[in-house]
């Protein structure tokens, strides 16, 4: 498998551009996958120079309902005219982002592609797969503390606003010969709570875990130390190898890479991964 960052926060060099977003293709010998679309038009720019075709890919995951994960979906839809496009149904709900001195942000997706033909609305559903060797599994029970970055987040419900409780967040399990990849777009229902309903699910844990912590918000919210250490021994104890970026936060990343060494490492946009 080859997996490029076409998104991310920062870049591996000049040649890519970089905004708050995230977007990963996943190459396989007989799939390609793309998980979420940043926030633009960028994910097809830098695709461009990755030398990845968006009109070839075959299926597309968004993770959830917000717009640095789902902003590009028109410019999408404008190259690939075939691929099935997998959300939840609740992400075209109305989200927003407070922040703590009272200012309000939209945050959600642009509703008017919402009929579109290539997107499959998945319902209240735990697991189902889209393709061989491919899942995407939701309803992860929130039994671990919620990201502190959560705090700031509603979504709109009978006419007024209430905290997001991540209902419309999904994640994508590829396997490809003995490897098991798990893909986590922002994992606002905690990584550490994905991982164990995955194990509750499977009976075993992924062997690669890719994506967003959301350790911390454009708001300032950042993940207290002692959290940190806490999710960085439970992800030790899994013995996966993990790579993350874009929400996790510079600070956090630096904070869990002390503390994981090599069994954690960034993905930065132009970054190309092989497994």
């Amino acid at each position: 498998m080859l997996i490029r960052t076409l998104v991310e926060n920062t870049v591996v060099s000049a040649n890519f551009a970089s905004e708050h977003g995230l977007s990963l293709h996943i190459e396989t010998p007989d799939l390609n996958i793309l998980f979420d679309v940043g926030a633009s038009d960028l994910f097809a720019q830098n695709a461009q120079r990755l030398g990845v075709d968006i009109g070839a890919v075959d299926l597309l995951v968004i993770s959830h309902g917000h717009y640095d994960h789902g902003g590009g979906l028109k410019k999408f839809l404008e190259l690939n005219t075939k691929a099935p496009i997998y959300i939840r149904e609740g992400a075209f709900g109305k989200h927003y982002a407070v922040h703590p001195k009272g200012t309000t942000r939209y945050i959600g997706l642009e509703e008017d592609i919402k009929g579109h033909g290539q997107l499959k609305l998945v319902a209240a559903t735990d697991c189902f797969s889209p393709a061989p060797g491919v899942e995407i599994f939701a309803n992860v029970a929130q039994v671990e503390p919620l990201p502190r970055a959560n705090k700031g987040l509603f979504r709109e419900e009978g006419g007024r606003r209430v905290r997001d409780v991540f209902a419309h967040e999904q994640n994508l399990i590829i396997y490809r010969g003995d490897k098991t990849l798990l893909l986590v777009g922002c994992a606002h229902n905690g990584v550490v709570n994905i991982l164990r309903h995955f194990y509750n699910m499977k009976g075993f844990l992924p062997h690669y875990v890719l994506g967003g912590f959301h350790l911390s918000s454009p708001m300032g919210s950042q993940e207290s130390l002692p959290q940190l250490e806490k999710i960085a021994d439970y992800l030790l104890q899994t013995k996966a190898k993990y790579y993350t970026g874009h929400c996790t936060g510079l600070t956090a990343y630096e904070h869990l890479k002390a503390l994981m060494g090599d069994r954690l490492g960034y993905l930065a946009t132009g970054s190309v991964l092989k497994i």
